[in-house]
């Protein structure tokens, strides 16, 4: 299953969350299950259409999701995925 690691900011809300092998192979379908796990926790990353808030970011190792849309993008069984918001702000 995919290790999804998530930044301290979201651990604020959800206490507990930390390093988490989920199922699931798009990045869409491995962020339904860690929102399984912590309820609410999509809304803080997807916007009312299933899409990546603007302010935040998902990696597939090193690589950004290239459809922040659907979050179709592939995630292979060993795969890290990242989830990050943008620091904004000056």
């Amino acid at each position: 299953m995919p290790l999804v690691r998530c930044t301290p900011h979201l651990q604020r809300f959800f206490p507990g969350l930390g390093e988490e092998r989920v199922p699931g192979t798009t990045a869409a379908a491995a962020i339904a299950a860690l929102d399984a796990r912590y309820p609410g926790l999509a809304r803080y990353v997807l916007d009312d259409q299933g899409a990546l808030r603007p302010h935040v970011n998902v990696f597939i190792g090193k690589e950004p999701v290239r459809d922040r849309k659907g979050l179709s993008d592939p995630v292979a069984e060993n795969a890290e995925l990242t989830i990050m918001q943008a620091l904004s702000g000056g």
